[in-house]
């Protein structure tokens, strides 16, 4: 990986980007217009599987919250597959999130606050900080208790 902020702030958090994930139904990882670059849907993944619950019935928040981290990380390994370097990115524009929930669970923002985080500590706030929404939904593929999709500006090729 090239050397740089970004690449040495993974380094100290002890994360290595994971490969681009191969698409498991009718769409492509990622979409380049210009100079933005939308990410399609990261279901959450703990130990190469879809981690699967319901926040307010199986999943707690904090569970929730570290879901949507680990999707923070599957999202930048699609942004360093899609440009060769993530210096290239030079806003994260936004994300949106989708938490699987039960009718009554009102944190989806604390949720999803496990990506929007991450982000914003390896980018740094002029790039990483977001717009973003975050909704409770009834569910997501494969039972997911998280998903998130991104969309980033990038430096002109």
């Amino acid at each position: 990986m090239t050397t740089s902020p970004i690449y040495s702030k993974l380094a100290t958090l002890g994360i290595t980007l994971p490969p681009l994930a191969v698409p498991v139904a009718a769409y492509v990882p990622f979409v380049r217009s210009g100079n933005l670059i939308f990410l399609s849907g990261h279901l959450a993944k703990k130990d190469g599987k879809v981690w699967v619950g319901q926040l307010g019935r199986d999943v707690d928040t904090a569970t929730g919250k570290a879901a949507a981290r680990a999707i923070a990380i599957d999202l930048m390994g699609t942004l360093h597959a899609a440009l060769g370097d993530l210096n290239k990115v030079t806003r994260i524009v936004k994300l949106m999130s989708l938490v699987n929930s039960t009718g009554d669970f009102t944190e989806q923002h604390l949720v999803t606050n496990g990506c929007s985080e991450l982000l914003a500590e390896v980018f740094g706030p002029a790039v990483g900080a977001h717009a973003r929404s975050a909704f409770g939904v009834a569910q997501n593929p494969m039972g997911a208790c998280v998903e998130i999709d991104l969309i980033a500006e990038v430096a002109a090729d």
